[in-house]
């Protein structure tokens, strides 16, 4: 493993525990018959997204009153096993670190047969909708955030 942000892959591993499946669609494949470079990307957002939800977060940011929202600062993935069409794909997520005003995110997917397919990570940053300005989480949010 060669990602920077995995210091030790079975640990890794083992401290996620939400996830969602996503099946390859074939217009997802390229000329070769695998998944395009540029999906995972959208996995990752798809996977950020229920992760949030789940954590109760977008009830809240969706509202009209709510001011502060997630925006994506940066955003990597690391590729060690090709995917192809039909297959499906668990896309795990974690809250690795959590800043003042961002979280970094890790992503894991793993295919049916529970082989690493690709990894990531992402730093997801609060701002104001308003200002446009990074926003620290609240001490509520950052319990939510770490499980608590």
């Amino acid at each position: 493993m060669r990602a920077n942000y995995i210091q030790d892959l079975k640990t890794w591993v083992e401290e996620f525990e939400f996830f969602t499946e996503v099946k390859v669609r074939f217009s997802e494949t390229d000329m070769f018959g695998h998944l395009n470079n540029t999906v995972p990307f959208a996995y990752f957002e798809f996977a950020r997204i229920e992760y949030l939800k789940h954590l109760g977060f977008m009830t809240n940011w969706t509202t009209e009153e709510i001011t502060k929202i997630p925006v994506v600062a940066n955003l990597q993935c690391d590729y060690l096993k090709q995917v192809y069409f039909d297959e499906t794909l668990r896309i795990y997520v974690k809250a690795a670190h959590i800043g003042t005003t961002s979280i970094d995110l890790h992503y894991l997917a793993k295919n049916e047969n529970d082989e690493i397919c690709f990894t990531g990570r992402g730093t997801v940053v609060q701002i104001d909708k308003l200002t446009g300005k990074a926003t620290p989480w609240n001490e509520k949010e950052k319990q939510i955030l770490h499980g608590k």
